[in-house]
């Protein structure tokens, strides 16, 4: 097992090395995911095809802003696979605050995540209202969105530009199905970046195939 900064681990399951976060609740499931005991400590397996975070750290994300402490924003929650790793990296010490605008989908992920995790603050709201947000307070260190918009870009902006501390960062998942159908995906992508251009520094842009495709994920540090 190797332990890397921020609470990102690898263990052997099945005699495979598989990405894993210590679980913040031993013994309990998120999306039936295995469950590995090492020494006294209980790790979570990271499904990269579940998760396009996981399926980020697996193409090669070169810094994880998200660490142990962090308070997070997470848009487009649905029901809760990343963010229950999100959840078991900040800690009890950390908190994710976590937008979903479906109700039907909201309560998927509160019975299944939010109820069992102190760290995680569930939103009911519509990502483009963020000053509806009541339950989000003090700065945030990282904007994590992963909702299907075609206005997905200008909604991580004002996300951004609401709660984002100076120097925090942003992390964006570009569908480009959901933005257009219609144009090369590598394009869509070029011309969100450039979106980002006023306010922020483009850091990395991740391919997430094979694990999701025509899917890309941004990493930015804002400027203010």
């Amino acid at each position: 097992m190797e332990n890397e900064e921020g609470n990102i681990f690898w263990v052997k399951v099945e005699g495979e090395k598989r990405l894993a976060t210590l679980n913040l609740v031993p013994g309990r499931q998120v999306y039936k995911e295995k469950l590995v005991k090492v020494k006294d400590e209980e790790f979570r397996a990271w499904d990269p095809y579940r998760s396009k975070l996981g399926a980020a750290i697996m193409n090669g994300l070169e810094m994880l802003p998200i660490v142990r402490k962090s308070r997070v924003l997470y848009l487009g929650v649905s029901t809760g696979t990343t963010a229950s790793h999100v959840s078991d990296i900040v800690g009890l010490s950390g908190i994710v605050f976590c937008v979903e605008h479906t109700s039907r989908v909201a309560r998927e992920f509160l019975d299944r995540v939010a109820t069992f995790r102190s760290n995680i603050v569930p939103i009911l709201q519509d990502a483009r209202n963020p000053r509806e947000y009541f339950a989000v307070y003090g700065s945030i260190d990282v904007v994590y969105v992963d909702i299907a918009q075609p206005d997905q870009t200008e909604i991580a902006i004002l996300n951004c530009r609401t709660f984002l501390k100076k120097g925090g960062y942003l992390m964006l998942v570009v569908k480009t199905r959901s933005i257009d159908v219609t144009r090369e995906p590598a394009e869509i992508i070029r011309s969100e970046a450039r979106k980002l251009k006023d306010g922020f520094e483009i850091l990395q842009e991740i391919n997430l195939a094979p694990f999701e495709k025509d899917h890309s994920m941004i990493i930015a540090k804002y400027l203010g």
